[in-house]
């Protein structure tokens, strides 16, 4: 694998084509937006989503899906409702055999499918694997040390691709549970926004741990009966993302929920935001999956009438707090 192609130019995009570049792999970085794809030309800087990071010079950005038809493996970064279709575009430029890595975190609304199985719908004849786990864009595109999840049910397609991700201060574990990578990096936003409301609230650093570790329950009760492995959960794409995304302000999904928390309305807590919230669109999706698989997810399900302005922040915390008394392990 020599070179890649990297579908989405947002932070997270960017930061994914850095690792590639570090990896000694030539990269080329697919932006919408046509300031983007200048910016990155003509400075060498991403201004629009990743402002202060210097990108490596073999990253060259580009509007047109076309121009990734040679890459030997494909990143999709683009947001999570917007991967069916960006995916569809791509699909007749798409190199055959060229493997799929999929780096979007969310539950699709309306089908409620993961981002693997709308991928195999898309795109039926590309090997798939998810990328997920603890990390901050910022943070990974100036050289960091992070560890991932990379999931992939073809051992030896996994070991390949984490041989060409991997450099000095960006680390692949190897799995080959997709369900639980993705159940994973989807939940946990759900849970970013209630931790965002909880700090807005001022509720404190113990109510913080309650809610991360009954939102972990939650997590891997909907992976389980997902398909999912539990153990999964517990590793990096899960309790792993969970503790990062849940724990500081640099999450955007926490701090939708931290200005919720000090009684912002929804419009005004993403007003002028470039970058996506994912759980803001996964949350009802969340809810809607566990209910159809018979999950219960109390914390989620609150958090989704939050944004749905089904119930107040006061009225949600409540009604969590008074539902009866079980043993911790049910």
């Amino acid at each position: 694998m020599r070179r890649a192609g990297v579908v989405g130019a947002g932070a997270w995009g960017t930061a994914l084509a850095q690792v590639c570049a570090r990896a000694g792999l030539a990269v080329t970085l697919w932006a919408r937006e046509p300031e983007a794809v200048q910016a990155i030309g003509e400075t060498r800087e991403n201004r629009l989503f990743l402002p202060g990071v210097a990108l490596d010079p073999a990253v060259r950005a580009t509007g047109r899906l076309a121009d990734l038809a040679d890459a030997d493996l494909i990143l999709l970064v683009v947001p999570a409702q917007h991967l069916r279709a960006t995916l569809g575009a791509l699909r007749p430029h798409l190199r055959p055999g060229a493997p799929l890595v999929l780096c979007a975190k969310g539950v699709e609304q309306g089908s409620l499918k993961l981002m693997s199985e709308v991928a195999a719908e898309v795109a039926p004849d590309a090997a798939l694997a998810v990328l997920s786990g603890p990390s901050f864009a910022g943070e990974v595109a100036r050289g960091l040390p992070t560890a991932v999840t990379l999931a992939c049910a073809d051992a030896g397609l996994g070991e390949a691709l984490a041989r060409a991700l991997a450099g000095p201060t960006f680390r692949p574990y190897l799995s080959d549970d997709l369900i639980g990578a993705e159940a994973g990096g989807a939940v946990k936003n759900v849970l970013a926004i209630g931790c965002g409301v909880v700090e807005g609230r001022g509720l404190g650093r113990s109510a913080h741990a309650a809610l991360i570790t009954r939102g972990f329950a939650e997590m891997t009760r909907l992976a389980v009966a997902l398909g999912a492995r539990a153990e999964t959960l517990a590793g990096l794409c899960g309790l792993g993302d969970l503790v990062l995304t849940c724990s500081s302000l640099q999450s955007r999904n926490m701090s939708v929920g931290l200005a919720l928390g000090r009684g912002e309305s929804l419009e005004r807590a993403l007003a002028g935001k470039l970058s996506v919230a994912e759980g803001v669109a996964s949350a009802p999706a969340v809810r809607a999956l566990a209910a159809r698989h018979g999950v219960e997810m109390p914390v989620c399900e609150a958090v989704a009438a939050i944004l749905g302005q089904e119930q107040a922040v006061d009225a949600a915390i409540a009604a969590l707090l008074a539902r009866p008394l079980k043993p911790e392990l049910d």
